[in-house]
């Protein structure tokens, strides 16, 4: 299975992981995890979600009614598949197909394995960033004004991106959430 494929089951799998959905709703709340640069089209999502029905991670049921849609509901071994993909931590995690599903779903996934996939997200980050920083200073006398700005934009961009994944490791090394991030199950306000 590839990389984006894998991304794919993950995501499906935890969001039908909360409640069950019909491949429209499924494909709209896709797009918003993924991101507003992400289009899913589905020719992706069907044969995905056939194949996870065919492996026994998911049922599907047609609906009756004005619609006959077909309903996904997870089954237990896609609950047990689901947490062994959140629990991976290897470089496919981190990669950049796969991390952003990855941290859509970090309030599943324990603590050592939240640290293990940002620091392995950071350490690929800061290898690209050295080899563009050496490649910008080899080409620079060649480039003219527009591709040097482009750079300079992609080299902000990789920096942005470092400092962030270093604070949410500090915060998550501290205990804490990330800056603006809320409890997905705070506790119950007292009543006086």
């Amino acid at each position: 299975m590839t990389s984006r494929s894998t991304a794919l089951e993950m995501a499906l799998l935890g969001l039908l992981h909360d409640a069950p959905m019909h491949g429209y709703e499924l494909r709209k709340q896709l797009i918003g995890l993924l991101g507003w640069g992400r289009v899913l089209s589905y020719g992706t999502l069907y044969p995905c979600l056939k194949s996870l029905v065919r492996d026994g991670f998911l049922d599907a049921e047609g609906t009756s009614g004005g619609r006959n849609r077909i309903v996904y509901t997870l089954t237990a071994a896609g609950k047990e598949r689901f947490v062994g993909l959140v629990a991976e931590t290897g470089p496919t995690a981190w990669d950049d197909d796969n991390f952003g599903i990855h941290f859509a779903f970090f309030a599943r996934a324990d603590l050592p394995t939240r640290v293990r996939i940002l620091e392995g997200r950071r350490s690929r980050l800061e290898q690209r960033l050295d080899h563009f920083r050496a490649s910008i200073a080899r080409s620079r006398e060649r480039r003219d004004a527009y591709t040097l700005e482009l750079q300079r934009h992609g080299l902000e961009s990789g920096e942005r991106e470092v400092r962030w994944l270093t604070e949410l490791i500090d915060t998550e090394r501290a205990g804490g959430r990330p800056p603006g991030g809320s409890n997905p199950n705070p506790p119950p306000k007292e009543t006086s």
